[in-house]
């Protein structure tokens, strides 16, 4: 981003991470947040909001580092929902989507995809995949998980490209807000 801070990109009028968070808030589920201490920022803009905030000791280790400074402090029985903090398009819907299904379907890792099919985010994961999510190391996440489980993941397709909107850089912000109405 070139120096910017992509979760402090504005999104209907506040900070793509308080945009984030209060749309998982409004699922009526908890929301854990793992980030590095040392972004001040962030923290202010969440501020006020009713989550969990946790920091990741060693955010340099990247998504594993995340993850697991999560893990560490939900209840071990509960079910996981991986949302990234840079996916302006996923709805409150959408996660509800992935929440009622893995009422029906307790044992399956669901992943978000696109309506055309390419996967992408958010992932549900059950709580008996979480031994192997605590066991991961570097930065990967938790691809070789879903590769070694295909047989019990199911895809969960979302309306257009939610599920693979991801903006990285400043042309992606561009772009997308190009195509907003």
């Amino acid at each position: 981003m070139r120096g910017l801070d992509k979760l402090l990109q504005g999104v209907g009028g506040r900070p793509l991470i308080a945009h984030i968070a209060s749309m998982a808030l409004a699922t009526g589920q908890p929301v854990t947040v793992t980030m590095a201490a040392d972004r001040p920022a962030r923290h202010a803009a969440l501020a006020g909001m009713p989550v969990r905030l946790v920091a990741v000791p060693d955010p340099a280790a990247g998504m594993t580092a995340s993850l697991q400074a999560g893990l560490a402090v939900l209840p071990v029985e509960a079910a996981v929902m991986v949302l990234l903090a840079d996916m302006p398009d996923l709805t409150t819907a959408d996660l509800a989507t992935l929440i009622t299904l893995a009422r029906s379907y307790p044992d399956l890792i669901l992943r978000a995809c696109a309506e055309a099919g390419p996967p992408g985010h958010p992932v549900l994961f059950p709580p008996w995949v979480r031994p192997e999510l605590a066991a991961l190391t570097g930065d990967p996440g938790p691809r070789a998980i879903l590769a070694r489980h295909i047989d019990r993941l199911r895809l969960v397709p979302l309306p257009g490209s939610r599920a693979i909107t991801d903006l990285d850089t400043p042309e992606d912000w561009a772009d997308w807000a190009a195509r907003r109405p």
